[in-house]
């Protein structure tokens, strides 16, 4: 189904991500109270948006794009060439540094809700965009 084109390889390591932390958000939206299940979330999070920039920067590669070395510099570029539409990816990558660096429980409960309410929604509709690109190949 997927060819040997590098970014539709990343993709689906994008995928498989994408997919687990659709599972974290079902699970936490049956069980509120989980934390076991928000830290899920959270680190589901970190790889799919590490994963869905890398998958960008490959695609941008592919593309011809030469200077996308850091994740800020591929969804600006993404952003430019409307692969993505919305900046919040930019705030979406930001939180994501959050994370990794220092738990703190407010932080937590902070970005997991913009993971709900805002994150997975960019994921969700980069993951359809490049779902579509994969099988129209």
């Amino acid at each position: 189904m997927y060819t040997n084109i590098r970014w539709q390889q990343r993709f689906q390591n994008f995928e498989k991500a994408y997919l687990s932390l659709n599972e974290s958000i079902e699970a936490l939206n049956e069980d509120e109270d989980n934390l076991f299940i928000r830290d899920s979330l959270i680190q589901r999070y970190e790889y799919t948006i590490e994963l869905a920039w890398k998958t960008l920067k490959d695609y941008l590669e592919e593309e011809g794009f030469i200077d996308v070395s850091s994740p800020k510099k591929v969804i600006r570029q993404s952003l430019k060439e409307g692969y993505i539409s919305d900046p919040l990816w930019l705030k979406a990558l930001d939180d994501r540094n959050k994370t990794s660096h220092a738990y703190d429980v407010k932080m937590a409960k902070e970005v997991t809700a913009e993971i709900r309410e805002k994150y997975f929604f960019l994921l969700r509709d980069l993951y359809f965009a490049l779902k579509k690109e994969v099988t129209d190949e």
